[in-house]
C-alpha cells in the first residue's frame, strides 16, 4: 500500500507569510510551496502521517491563529487533507516557478525547460523533501550575501598581480544543496555540504547532478561540522549556515575551530528578535558581524573572523 501524507493548505495575509513557514518547519514539513494573489498568501505543505496525529494538527491550527493574534492579523485559515505519496511527489511542484534572486540568480524547478534568454546563474533545482527551494526569505538571504561575498576583491589582490584562489566553503546544514551550488557557479573551487538528514544529503548529491558539478567540487556528506573538520586539510575560507539560532550558537565553537583569521560567515535562519543572541555569540568566539540583513522577520548576519 502506497505511504500517506497529509496535505496542509493555509490561507493567510501575506504579511503571515514567514511565519507560517517558521511554524511549518518546525513542525517538520517537508517540501512547501506558495501562492501569492494580491495580499493573499496560499501555502501548501507536506508531512508523512507516520509523523504527526490530529491531535498535533489541531495545535498548530491554534500556534497560526495565536501568531496572528499576537501582531494584530486577521487568523489563517487551515485545512488538512489525506494524500497518497505519489500525488505528494508531483502535486506541490505544480506552484512552483522560476524566480529571479538577488542580482544574479534564477532558480529553476528542474521538471521547467530553461529560460531562453540565460542572463542570469541557473541554479536547477528538484529539492525533494529537503529545505531550500529559494522561496524562503533566508535562503534568498545567503544567496544574496554570497553574491556580495563573491563581488569582493580583496585589497591584496588589487596590489599585487597574485592570482586569487579558488575558496574553499563550508555549508552546515545544507538542506537542498541550494546554496553549495550557488557558491560553485559564483566561482567557489569547493565546498563541503553537510547535513544531519540523510535525505537532504540525498537532494544535495542529486541537485549536483543536475546542475553538471564536478563531485570534487560539492561534496555532500552526512553529519555536521565534525565530519568537515575531519576531511579538510586547511581552514575554510567561508562558511554558510542556514539552520536555525539556537543551533547555530551551539555550533559556533566547533564552526570557528575550522576557520582562519581571514575566513568570512554567512548565518541565517535567524528571526529578528533572535539576532542579539546570535551576534553575541558571534563576537564571543571570535567574530565580528559586519552586516545584518533582513527580510520581513528574518535576518542574515554577515560576519569575519576578528
Amino acid at each position: 500500500m502506497a505511504n500517506t501524507w497529509w496535505e496542509l493548505n493555509i490561507l493567510s495575509e501575506l504579511d503571515l507569510e514567514e511565519t507560517i513557514f517558521w511554524r511549518l518547519e518546525n513542525f517538520g514539513c517537508r517540501g512547501t510551496a506558495v501562492e501569492i494573489k494580491g495580499n493573499v498568501s496560499f501555502v501548501k505543505a507536506y508531512l508523512p502521517t507516520f509523523k504527526v496525529q490530529l491531535l498535533d494538527l489541531a495545535a498548530l491550527s491554534l500556534w497560526l491563529r495565536q501568531d496572528a493574534l499576537c501582531v494584530g492579523l486577521t487568523a489563517p485559515v487551515l485545512h488538512w487533507g489525506l494524500i497518497d505519496e505519489e500525488d505528494w511527489s508531483s502535486s506541490w511542484k505544480q506552484h512552483w516557478q522560476p524566480e529571479e534572486i538577488g542580482d544574479r540568480f534564477l532558480i529553476n524547478p528542474a521538471w521547467l525547460p530553461l529560460p531562453e534568454s540565460l542572463d542570469r546563474l541557473v541554479i536547477r533545482l528538484d529539492p525533494g523533501v529537503a529545505f531550500g527551494t529559494g522561496n524562503h526569505a533566508t535562503t534568498q538571504l545567503c544567496l544574496e550575501s554570497l553574491e556580495m561575498r563573491f563581488g569582493e576583491i580583496p585589497q591584496s589582490f588589487l596590489d599585487t598581480e597574485e592570482p586569487r584562489k579558488p575558496l574553499i566553503i563550508a555549508d552546515i546544514g545544507c538542506g537542498s544543496g541550494i546554496l553549495g551550488v550557488g557558491a560553485i557557479l559564483l566561482g567557489a573551487g569547493k565546498v563541503y555540504a553537510v547535513d544531519n538528514d540523510p535525505l537532504a544529503v540525498k537532494s544535495t548529491f542529486s541537485n549536483r547532478t543536475l546542475n553538471e558539478i564536478r563531485p570534487d567540487s560539492l561534496i555532500p556528506l552526512e553529519g555536521s561540522v565534525d565530519i568537515v573538520r575531519k576531511i579538510i586539510d586547511q581552514p575554510v575560507d567561508g562558511i554558510v549556515c542556514n539552520i536555525l539560532a539556537d543551533v547555530i550558537i551551539e555550533l559556533l565553537p566547533e564552526m570557528t575551530a575550522i576557520t582562519k583569521p581571514s575566513t568570512w560567515g554567512i548565518f541565517s535562519g535567524i528571526l529578528l528578535e533572535q539576532s542579539k543572541a546570535v551576534a553575541d555569540a558571534l563576537e564571543q568566539n571570535g567574530w565580528i558581524v559586519a552586516t545584518l540583513w533582513k527580510r520581513k522577520e528574518w535576518c542574515c548576519l554577515n560576519a569575519r573572523r576578528s
